[in-house]
């Protein structure tokens, strides 16, 4: 499972109708993720809990979400098969939700890149480890998107790393 989580914002559609800090339509926002390993990939979502967005003049300036991991979902496959790897997504081989039901992202800094580009760095949070992340995402027409690529392991998300079990063959899944 490669980008375990293009998770937390594989897509992020957030309506954004006012200036200054702004609640984010949760309704209306989706996060997807794509999760590969060596012999296919999964895809699906997960539900924000919260978010808001700070756009003074049109402009990003800041934001942060909170994303309730409770609600994983695989939308590949169907059934008993569907259920297995929600299951096991939620258990302590991956994101411990019993224990981290949900994953945060803060905004330290975010810097324009014209035309409604920006760099945004931030403190993500899954399984209560936190680590800086930059990324980068575009705000146009009221709606903020970004794509964001995340390193599980550095949230003690290791199950089938290379990086921490040896001979796995085409039972590895990607750390990014």
């Amino acid at each position: 499972m490669k980008n375990l989580f293009i998770l937390l914002l594989s897509f992020v559609s957030m309506t954004v109708f006012a200036h200054g800090p702004v609640p984010v339509n949760i309704e209306a926002s989706t996060i997807k993720w794509t999760a590969t390993k060596v012999t296919g990939e999964h895809y699906g979502s997960v539900q924000f809990k919260e978010a808001e967005l700070d756009v003074q003049n049109g402009q990003l300036k800041g934001g942060s979400f909170t994303v309730d991991m409770n609600t994983i979902q695989d939308l590949d496959m169907e059934g008993e098969w569907k259920a297995k790897l929600e299951g096991h997504l939620r258990s302590d081989d991956f994101f411990s939700v019993a224990t981290y039901p949900t994953a945060s992202f803060v905004t330290t800094n975010v810097k324009s890149l014209g035309n409604g580009k920006y760099s945004v760095t931030g403190d993500m949070t899954i399984k209560g480890k936190t680590h800086p992340l930059t990324f980068e995402a575009n705000l146009a027409n009221n709606t903020a998107t970004a794509t964001l690529k995340i390193d599980r392991t550095l949230y003690d998300v290791r199950y089938r790393s290379t990086k921490f079990f040896d001979a796995l063959g085409d039972k590895a899944i990607y750390d990014e």
